[in-house]
């Protein structure tokens, strides 16, 4: 699990890369905790949390671009 801190620092690519890998993540944990037993829970909880960190700082540069165009129009 990484921290906002250090997520910040990488690039869009990396974290859209990243967002991939985690949502993977999270549906082999939820296939486990439906199939067989899961060792530990909380582990979807992380994972859930991890995407929406990532999502939060995508939109968040989305946003920064979007007023960045519009003060340059």
């Amino acid at each position: 699990m990484s921290k906002a801190s250090e997520l910040r620092e990488h690039s869009d690519e990396q974290l859209e890369l990243g967002l991939k890998d985690v949502q993977k993540n999270l549906f082999r944990l939820r296939l486990q905790s439906e199939t067989e037993r899961l060792e530990a829970p909380s582990e979807i909880i992380k994972a859930k949390r991890e995407i929406a960190r990532i999502k939060t700082i995508l939109r968040q540069r989305q946003i920064e671009r979007e007023k960045a165009a519009g003060a340059a129009s």
